[in-house]
């Protein structure tokens, strides 16, 4: 199967940490990008909420005149990533 998808002119890459809270959420944080947090019942809900509130965030500073971070980078193809498998 070929899946084919449009890359947009500022798609970024941010490094997400997910923990597992006490409550039975996950929770994940990014030392990439101050103020960023998703919160979800579970880890694909988490992965599919991620890119929303990155690309809100970062367009908010950029609205704030507030420079990018320098963690936060474009994406330059090909790329290498993981896949959790539950």
């Amino acid at each position: 199967m070929v899946v084919s998808q449009v890359v947009a002119a500022s798609t970024y890459r941010i490094p997400l940490k997910i923990e597992l809270m006490e409550d039975g959420s996950f929770m994940a944080t990014s030392t990439a990008l101050e103020g960023f947090l998703v919160v979800a019942d579970n880890v694909n809900e988490v992965i599919a909420l991620a890119p929303v509130v990155a690309k809100a965030l970062i367009e908010a500073m950029r609205e704030k005149g507030i420079p990018q971070p320098l963690a936060v980078e474009k994406i330059r193809f090909p790329i290498e990533t993981e896949v959790l498998i539950i």
